[in-house]
């Protein structure tokens, strides 16, 4: 006991000598600071021992009064102190409470405040001190440190508290301080894609790595690959996402072998994109629309629908090779006549799409470019991967971005037949299919609409009975938006409503392969190339591709 009023006192008299002269208050603080330290192998412990907590909270005290006194040294040093008690605190609200009664940090402010204007310590209260003392209550003196606009003592406190618990305050305080880590929360907090980019370039300016990694995938999603490029190229040798999409950007300008060191190093350490990036280059390469040569499909009634995968760049190429090979897994639709043909890498210009195709917000693509290759492989429908954009079928054609999962693709595999979506869908669309005398035009496979007397298409009702006369019609979602009922022949949600949880009745399956083996219900992509060409006044194209269409329809099995 008597060591520790010694400790206190000395360090009351040093401070009642220098008054309010900020460096030598870090320098004694400093000192006690370094006692502490030396007795725990020069790290400031998360448990102190009574005569060392008040040793440190005094030294916080004079710290706290040197801060205010527009020491930038005094802070740093209070801060450190902080983190180092801190360092192991997971909870720091458990580790450091106020307990009632007790003496606690702000009390030991106010015993050094007084003692500062006294010049004296009180000989008596110093001896009488309980050796029973609180924990440090680091979240105190981290306030005290954020009431002068401290950005990395609210960085601190925004982890310590939690973000439930902390303001975004502190957040946005230690963000305008340029705490980095606190930046890049801070942007990615922000639904404001200004506000989002604003802070991660500020972030990014401090060399932080995830700031910059951030910043190169926030330029990636918004297609500006030159602004990425430097900052993969920074960050590639130290994270292996980096150099995962740095390498895969440098394949797409042509770079192939650099890109192929960036792909291996990312590969080498665990990232399976690079990996299967890697396959890919192996299996397949990119072939000039010209060279593209005649596939052989099977014979027969296998191949009712003859369907062919489009890439044009390594991304868009390993999502479409894995559409592919799921598909020629999925023992779901082994028994549907679908017949789907490896993909085929396209150069990266061959296509030009848009993800407000003809301002429909879309994505789409003009497909008249793969019209000769259509020619010599005979395919009926396609499928194009593009970068981004919303899924959707087009008289043939399946867009698919690269975001897009095997679900999705199954989902879209059934439009092809004719399959109708379950949940509500645009008004615009709705005003068409749910209309009593319009949807026979439709003649979706599971959907009919309610009617005054009967369902419509009855035929549709006709169908479900024949192939399960215990189908039971449940009520679907389609035509909500134009208030009208429609109705599926199955109570539970399906593919067509939730492609990623919905299931595939077995009726469906039976109802898919009816609509593949009438083919006058489908619209192959011949019909997108007659209209295609139509509309660009390429008359004798269009008219080759509309025979196409007519001797497709006009086949009955």
């Amino acid at each position: 006991m008597r060591g520790l009023f010694l400790a206190v006192f000395a360090l009351l008299i040093a401070v009642g000598d220098t008054g309010r002269y900020a460096p030598q208050l870090v320098a004694n603080a400093t000192t006690a600071l370094s006692y502490v330290r030396e007795q725990a192998q020069l790290k400031l412990p998360s448990e102190l021992s009574a005569e060392n907590t008040y040793r440190v909270r005094s030294a916080f005290a004079l710290l706290w009064h040197a801060a205010q006194l527009n020491s930038i040294e005094a802070q740093q040093t209070l801060m450190t102190s902080i983190e180092e008690i801190t360092s192991h605190q997971l909870n720091p609200e458990s580790h450091f409470p106020i307990p009632p009664g007790e003496s606690t940090d702000s009390d030991e402010l106010s015993q050094v405040s007084g003692e500062l204007l006294q010049h004296r310590g009180n000989e008596q209260t110093a001896a009488n001190t309980s050796t029973h003392v609180p924990k440090l209550n680091a979240i105190y003196w981290l306030e005290n440190l954020v009431s002068i606009d401290n950005a990395d003592a609210a960085w601190l406190l925004y982890q310590l508290i939690g973000e439930k618990s902390a303001s975004e305050r502190f957040m946005a305080l230690a963000a305008k301080g340029n705490v980095a880590e606190a930046q890049l929360a801070y942007a990615m907090s922000s639904q404001s894609p200004e506000k989002r980019e604003k802070w991660l370039i500020r972030a990014a300016e401090q060399e932080y790595l995830p700031a910059q990694a951030a910043l190169a995938d926030w330029y990636l999603l918004h297609d500006q690959n030159k602004k990425a490029k430097p900052l993969l190229a920074a960050t590639a040798s130290l994270d292996m996402q980096s150099a995962f999409k740095y390498g895969r950007l440098l394949w797409d300008e042509g770079n192939v072998d650099e890109a192929k060191i960036y792909l291996k190093k990312a590969a080498n350490l665990g990232q399976q994109q690079a990996k299967d990036a890697l396959a890919i280059t192996q299996r397949y390469s990119v072939t000039a629309l010209g060279d593209i040569k005649p596939f052989d499909w099977p014979q027969g009634n296998q191949c009712l629908q003859r369907i062919q995968p489009f890439a044009a760049s390594l991304a868009t190429m390993i999502r479409a090779d894995n559409f592919y090979r799921q598909f020629n897994n999925d023992e779901r639709l082994a028994s549907l006549s679908l017949c789907v043909a490896p993909p085929i890498w396209l150069p990266k210009d061959a296509l030009s799409c848009s993800d407000d195709y003809n301002n429909r917000n879309v994505l789409g693509c003009d497909v008249k470019p793969l019209a000769n290759i259509a020619k010599k492989r005979q395919f009926s429908h396609a499928v194009v991967v593009a970068k981004q954009g919303k899924a959707n079928v087009q008289n043939g054609v399946m867009f698919l971005d690269i975001g897009d999962t095997y679900s999705v693709f199954v989902h879209e595999l059934a439009h092809f037949a004719g399959f109708a979506d379950e949940y509500p869908i645009a008004r615009s669309m709705a005003r068409k299919i749910c209309d009593i005398q319009r949807i026979s035009d439709f003649s979706p496979p599971n959907l009919v609409i309610d009617s005054p007397h009967y369902y419509a298409p009855v035929v549709t009702v006709s169908r479900w009975a024949k192939i399960d006369p215990n189908t039971i019609v449940a009520k679907a979602k389609t035509c909500e938006g134009v208030s009208k009922n429609s109705y599926k022949p199955s109570r539970r949600i399906t593919f067509m409503e939730h492609h990623d949880t919905g299931a595939i009745p077995p009726l469906y399956l039976v109802l898919w392969q009816q609509q593949l083996e009438k083919q006058q219900a489908q619209r192959p992509i011949s019909m997108n190339f007659f209209q295609a060409f139509h509309r660009q006044g390429d008359q004798k194209e269009a008219a080759h591709w509309l025979a196409k269409y007519e001797a497709f329809v006009g086949k009955t099995s």
